[in-house]
């Protein structure tokens, strides 16, 4: 399909069983493959638009929600909810990340019922974006690709400087339930997953991503290149211009818009 220029895309706004949605897409949507792209942690849709409008102009539908407890969804402030997650990582972080992925096939059902898009979809984001978009593609088997940045399929995350804290009952079982590195079985589809880090991340190490993929190999008999750690060299805990390049070649490849 073909490419769309700036003055061609379209802004819509929805909101799904409370979810809020923000779309960037070409002029036709119909048949067009889809693209979530999420913030990272104490963000909102809207921090990534100018991402969703790259990868419109590439010929997705590219599309943002705010993850439970951000954005319009905030019961607190910005700096109350920083606060209280990076106060206790385990009990408030892990909820965010297994509520979103979990609910995530609420927003494809609508982006493939209202806008017509392609059931063949592409996931990823920052930090905590890339987080939830891997466990999101354990959860919907229609994410086929996923790209990661500066983000980790070990919620545990060995080796990171920031305090852990302890789960609490209810985010324990959510890691239980949703933690990609021990959830292996959910990736047998076999999709499309990049993870693009920064080698010296010390907040979130990108071993977590080497370790995944690694052990991903025997699902992925004959189709070792569906999986990818791309390591920037003396980039930290940073989400840089090359990263996001990297995502919509990714997207690409894989979705073929």
């Amino acid at each position: 399909m073909a490419q769309a220029k700036d003055k061609e895309l379209q802004t819509l706004r929805a909101s799904v069983e409370g979810i809020p949605i923000l779309v960037i897409a070409p002029p036709e949507t119909k048949g067009r493959p889809l693209v979530i792209w999420l913030t990272g942690f104490s963000g909102q849709k809207e921090s990534v638009e100018a991402h969703l409008r790259e990868f419109a102009r590439l010929g997705f539908v590219a599309l943002s929600f705010d993850p439970h407890q951000h954005g319009e969804r905030r019961t607190e402030t910005k700096e109350e909810l920083v606060k209280r997650v990076r106060g206790n990582i385990r009990r408030f972080f892990w909820p965010i990340l297994a509520r979103t992925a979990e609910e995530t096939p609420k927003v494809i059902d609508w982006a493939v019922k209202t806008l017509g898009v392609r059931p063949e979809v592409g996931m990823g984001g920052i930090s905590m974006g890339g987080d939830i978009s891997v466990a999101a593609a354990g959860v919907d088997r229609r994410i086929v690709a996923v790209s990661a940045c500066v983000a980790t399929p070990d919620w545990l995350r060995p080796g990171s400087f920031e305090p852990p804290g302890e789960p609490d009952a209810a985010a324990q079982a959510d890691y239980d339930r949703r933690n990609p590195l021990t959830h292996l079985p959910l990736y047998a589809h076999r999709p499309a997953i990049a993870f693009q880090s920064g080698a010296v991340d010390q907040q979130v190490p990108p071993d977590g991503g080497t370790r995944f993929v690694a052990a991903l190999q025997p699902l992925y008999a004959g189709a070792a290149d569906r999986l990818v750690v791309n390591l920037e060299p003396d980039v930290p805990h940073r989400f840089t211009p090359r990263m996001l390049e990297k995502s919509a070649q990714w997207f690409t490849k894989h979705l073929k818009p």
